[in-house]
């Protein structure tokens, strides 16, 4: 992996540290950050899934670290950041790689959640219980997501080989 690829997620993950602190949404054991959802499917479009996933996973830990996210931020982030990735890597287009991050986070990983909170935090709830806040983070942060994509390609950030079509 080339250096600035490396540069590039650290700065993406970093971004997903610091939007934790300003954007969240308490749900009740868990916190939903749509910031992280947004550097997803940037991450998606501009590295794929496994890029995607890595900095997902360490924007995850670090905020766990720091306090600033609970052990949920791991599924609810890395299992959208691998789907948007793969969305993306066969479309080529950036509102797939919102649904992606949409379908991992909102739907897979707030079911995923159940028997991790349980396994890990000790918590039982239903089957249903954290889709909710997962669908609305995850839905806020996919948009904006898109937005951030489409201003990048405009003020030309985005290297041609990593442009979507919308």
């Amino acid at each position: 992996m080339e250096l600035r690829r490396l540069v590039q997620m650290a700065m993406l993950s970093a971004i997903g540290v610091l939007g934790s602190l300003f954007v969240s949404i308490p749900l009740g054991v868990a916190k939903a950050f749509p910031v992280q959802h947004a550097i997803n499917v940037v991450a998606a479009v501009l590295f794929g899934p496994l890029g995607a996933g890595i900095v997902a996973l360490l924007t995850a830990t670090i905020r766990i670290f720091t306090g600033t996210g609970s052990l949920l931020a791991i599924p609810g982030s890395v299992i959208g950041a691998l789907l948007a990735g793969l969305f993306y890597r066969y479309s080529k287009r950036t509102r797939m790689a919102a649904t992606g991050e949409f379908i991992g986070t909102g739907v897979i990983a707030s079911l995923v959640a159940v028997p991790y909170a349980a396994l890990f935090m000790g918590t039982k709830v239903g089957a249903l219980f954290f889709m909710p806040g997962f669908m609305v983070s995850s839905a806020t942060g996919a948009l904006l997501g898109m937005l951030l994509v489409r201003l990048m390609q405009r003020a030309k950030v985005l290297e041609p080989s990593n442009l979507s079509r919308s």
